[in-house]
């Protein structure tokens, strides 16, 4: 079996899979159920002066019959006594010194900051994470965001706790700026040891249309909060790679957060530049015991890929990630219907015609679209399957001189298998658009500049 431990800056952990800063890593109990679970590390919930929270206080968008594929909060730090919490880190480190246990903090003076870290490093905690990315409540008071979207100010305290910290510091970014790139190069130069990303991103849930009161409701008003869960995974991938690729940001070790729940997020973060993966919101979905299955499918894909240690799928994918303007022009894909598959539901045919480039049909029946420059004049091929196939003339098939290999038909089919995108050789130099570009050939006949 693959080796899952990680080394951190200097935190380590028996496997990258971390509780978050959140509500399931708000108490000592519950922390240790988690690790007695399989979980490597927590991140405890922000510590800093207790608050009293709203209630309600959760919301979340479902899909279909998917619960909570969106999920809002509007909970803010710790409402529990810094001594309180302090006790407990002692317990939990005493009882599982492997494990990886860092304090989230937010607090507002330098002296602050200086006391709250002794305080967290006395207790036993193996690093600190410094909460700049909290988008509501906290951000309203001169903390959280309001600092991530500083890069000055987020330098600058950064530094601060450096001078105080005799453990590593990560700090937590917010994805509610215009450049994450500058905010991981503030992190950096203020002395960072690592980086951890995304925070929620700030949305309003939805509204009560009987009351006409935003959600979640606090009796007749509501707040913005905080948005996480699936949905939110591909902003979370793409912050992350921007940060990995960057010369500066991707000097120090990244954990990953935003929408993981499974094994196969975990490995898409890993792949794309983290160290460890932060979970929130599947664990208040499912529970602690989700790791189990997060290991186990981690572990089998490693040993599938012949890789004897995670640290050797960290960033595997990153040179894949590349500017527009370098993909190859010449790659050419052609949607292909698997006839003995297909039940004729027409949703391809449908969606290519109504939201693509009109080249899926059905049967012999024509179809009247507009010419295409290529096939201007020309008859249309006729159908390859003959009617009455399975499905009668519901059967669709692809005008490939038309098809523009965009996927669009593959996504919606309903069967799988039954729509795949096979790679054709499409006549064309290999090319990219900075080199048409370059090559003086970067304006396309008939566009604006002719």
């Amino acid at each position: 079996m693959a080796d899952l431990s990680i080394d951190f800056a200097g935190i380590k952990s028996p496997n990258p899979f971390w509780l978050a800063s959140a509500p399931p890593a708000n108490t000592g109990e519950q922390v240790m159920r988690a690790f007695d679970a399989g979980w490597g590390g927590a991140v405890w919930k922000t510590l800093g002066d207790p608050i009293v929270n709203v209630s309600s206080r959760f919301g979340g968008v479902d899909l279909g019959t998917y619960k909570m594929m969106g999920f809002n909060n509007i909970e803010l730090i710790t409402d529990r006594s810094l001594e309180t919490n302090l006790r407990e880190i002692r317990e939990v480190k005493k009882r599982y010194p492997k494990h990886a246990v860092i304090a989230s903090l937010m607090t507002e003076t330098k002296e602050d900051w200086r006391v709250l870290i002794q305080k967290c490093e006395d207790a036993g905690v193996d690093g600190l994470e410094l909460n700049f990315g909290c988008p509501h409540g906290m951000c309203e008071r001169g903390m959280g965001s309001s600092v991530g979207q500083e890069p000055k100010l987020l330098t600058e305290i950064t530094s601060w706790t450096k001078e105080f910290a005799k453990t590593p510091v990560l700090v937590k970014l917010t994805p509610n700026t215009g450049d994450i790139v500058e905010a991981g190069q503030a992190a950096v130069h203020g002395g960072g040891d690592g980086i951890s990303l995304i925070n929620t991103i700030k949305s309003i849930i939805g509204v009560d249309l009987d009351r006409l009161v935003p959600l979640p409701r606090v009796g007749n008003a509501s707040s913005n909060g905080g948005y996480c869960g699936p949905a939110v995974k591909p902003i979370a991938l793409h912050l992350l790679a921007a940060l990995a690729r960057d010369e500066v940001a991707g000097r120090v070790p990244i954990s990953g957060i935003g929408g993981i729940g499974n094994w196969k997020d975990a490995a898409e973060f890993i792949a794309l530049g983290s160290t460890s993966v932060q979970v929130c919101t599947a664990v208040m979905h499912y529970g602690f015991r989700i790791v189990e299955d997060m290991i186990d499918g981690l572990s089998n894909y490693l040993d599938s890929r012949g890789m004897k240690s995670v640290n050797e799928l960290r960033g595997r994918a990153i040179p894949g990630y590349q500017e527009w303007g370098d993909l190859d022009l010449s790659y050419k894909l052609l949607a292909k219907i698997d006839p003995k598959k297909c039940i004729g539901c027409q949703l391809c045919v449908t969606a290519c015609n109504d939201g693509a480039h009109q080249c899926i049909f059905t049967g012999n029946e024509e179809k009247s679209r507009p010419p295409h420059a290529h096939t201007a004049g020309k008859a249309k091929p006729p159908s390859p399957f003959p009617i009455g196939l399975h499905a009668g003339n519901r059967v669709p098939w692809v005008d490939e001189p038309e098809c523009v290999g965009c996927n669009l038909c593959a996504l919606v089919c309903p069967v799988e298998g039954c729509i795949t995108m096979e790679e054709t050789p499409s006549g064309l130099p290999k090319e990219t658009w900075n080199e048409r570009v370059a090559a003086g050939r970067g304006k396309i006949p008939g566009g604006i500049h002719d």
